[in-house]
């Protein structure tokens, strides 16, 4: 079996027996081809059964010195190993040369998270006599009062919008849905939008149901998102390096520190585990160890 055919299976597989989502799925088969075009280069016609433990440490070592970081190089790993793992499932190859292979140590990054002022000044700065003025400050309000993926909002649909009920039906990875609250500012600033969104006189057929659109009528892509929250923010003057990944953070912090349960909060983000939302819960923390260790004199 040559890599073309065994990354096809790999990819049908994936979407059909582990049902990913098509956004795993890409990247997890862009890390294999990472590991085919090493073969290339390296002039090693080898097929998938011939690998061994030493090719996959010398491709990692290969990355490694293009300077990619260690969370990047940890996914490729987990995704040569979960290849590697298909191939013995199907009984394609005997052995895994993957088992021995390290994953990079990670330490626990906490992600930048936004003060309630930070925010009310990011949303300040919208232009709301601009055309897409009302849809950005609807975005913004979204994402800090339901704290959704990127991709989430862009496919957030009209159809699930329960605003009577005070809650949106959220899509998130590998297609699960959940209920998530949404709050009065939130649900405010969408009616306005959608005043305006009603004014447009070519919505795509395809987008018909997606709730935020761009002037041609069509979906917003994840690039735009970011594009409008890099531009807001540095309107405002905000130095962190903000996404639209930091209104989730924000949102999740901003619960914890109210008091919010944790199972609740998981259950709002739509981590599979709790492990993934206890970050939260050590951001004070981390921030009170930072400020002994930098100002008290016998840090």
């Amino acid at each position: 079996m040559n890599w073309e055919s065994s990354i096809i299976q790999f990819r049908n597989y994936l979407k059909l027996e582990r049902s990913l989502s098509d956004n795993s799925v890409i990247a997890y088969e862009t890390d294999i081809r990472k590991f085919v075009t090493f073969l290339k280069i390296k002039k090693l016609d080898i097929l998938p059964i011939h690998v061994t433990l030493q090719n996959l440490k010398d491709f990692l070592e290969w990355i490694n010195e293009f300077g990619l970081n260690a969370r990047s190089q940890a996914r490729i790993t987990s995704g040569l190993k979960a290849f590697f793992k298909y191939l013995i499932l199907e009984d394609i190859i005997d052995s895994n040369p993957s088992s021995l292979l390290e994953l990079p140590r990670l330490g626990r990054k906490l992600p930048e998270v936004l003060s309630i002022e930070e925010i009310d000044n990011i949303i300040a700065a919208i232009d709301l006599s601009k055309h897409e003025g009302q849809r950005n400050k609807a975005i913004i309000e979204t994402l800090y009062s339901c704290g959704l993926r990127v991709s989430e909002l862009i496919n957030l649909k009209i159809s699930n919008l329960y605003f009577d009920d005070g809650f949106i039906r959220v899509v998130g990875k590998g297609d699960k849905e959940r209920l998530v609250p949404i709050g009065e500012k939130a649900k405010k600033e969408i009616r306005y939008y959608f005043q305006d969104r009603n004014l447009l006189s070519n919505i795509d057929k395809a987008s018909e149901n997606i709730v935020f659109l761009n002037r041609r009528g069509k979906k917003l892509t994840r690039v735009m998102i970011f594009t409008i929250i890099k531009r807001l923010a540095e309107k405002a003057e905000i130095k962190k390096n903000i996404s639209p990944h930091t209104f989730r953070h924000s949102f999740a912090t901003h619960l914890i520190d109210g008091g919010a349960d944790l199972r609740a909060v998981q259950e709002m983000l739509g981590h599979e585990s709790i492990i993934t939302t206890e970050i939260y819960t050590h951001l004070d923390r981390e921030y009170l160890r930072d400020a002994i260790i930098q100002f008290h004199p016998r840090a």
